[in-house]
């Protein structure tokens, strides 16, 4: 796992914990580093992105991040509290956002829950499908594609068209699903849901204010047609 902060007192006490922990950290100090090291280690399932660094800032990594394809699992990591923060953070493309000052069990808590749900289907299952309209969910390859053409999704992005296309036309809660992707622990606000939902019709629907496909079921949550 790759760790961003670029102070080295914090970034030393993370790293140790995590390696206590029975995680392998990557540290980096700065924004241009922390990108590098992902593209050099393909290995690398989540991110520790502090915000606040000397180069370029957290969220700016997040994005580009994301902009490259890479759908590692990303923690943003802030002194800040502020609710834009933790928007800016899951818009620009994060899974979860923790706030300094944290405890060890807490960061460790929210990695391990990133990695159940980041975690790779064991090699001998064999493959499976889910299609549905132009849709064809891999859950062996953990992939998505539409119309033959392949849509790069994140961790959580494909953990929720996961749920969506196993549920085809049932309305599914926000609570429902903060639940069973964010897991139980998870004490964030469902509008964390709503930000995920927007970034995948974005990339599913040939127009994200007129969903064909992800419904929004006002007062309760979504249903997926396709």
């Amino acid at each position: 796992m790759l760790v961003l902060e670029d102070e080295d007192s914090i970034r030393s006490f993370v790293v140790i914990n995590l390696r206590r922990a029975g995680f392998e950290p990557v540290e980096a100090a700065t924004g241009n580093a922390a990108l590098e090291a992902l593209r050099a280690d393909p290995e690398i399932r989540v991110a520790l992105l502090d915000v606040m660094l000397p180069d370029i800032d957290g969220f700016e990594v997040c994005r580009r991040i994301r902009a490259e394809g890479n759908g590692v699992g990303i923690i943003m990591l802030s002194a800040r509290g502020q609710e834009m923060d933790k928007i800016t953070g899951l818009v620009s493309g994060a899974d979860d956002y923790v706030t300094k000052p944290f405890s060890t069990a807490e960061l460790t808590a929210r990695i391990d829950a990133l990695y159940r749900r980041t975690g790779e289907a064991p090699a001998a299952r064999p493959a499976e499908e889910l299609k549905q309209g132009p849709f064809v969910l891999n859950t062996r390859t953990r992939t998505l594609e539409r119309a033959g053409q392949r849509v790069k999704l994140t961790q959580i992005e494909y953990a929720l068209m996961l749920i969506f296309m196993q549920n085809p036309g049932q309305p599914l809660s926000r609570e429902e699903l903060l639940h069973r992707v964010w897991g139980e622990g998870f004490d964030g606000e469902d509008k964390v849901v709503d930000v995920n939902i927007r970034r995948l019709r974005i990339k599913l629907e040939d127009d994200s204010t007129q969903p064909a496909y992800l419904h929004t079921v006002w007062g309760f949550g979504y249903r997926w047609d396709a």
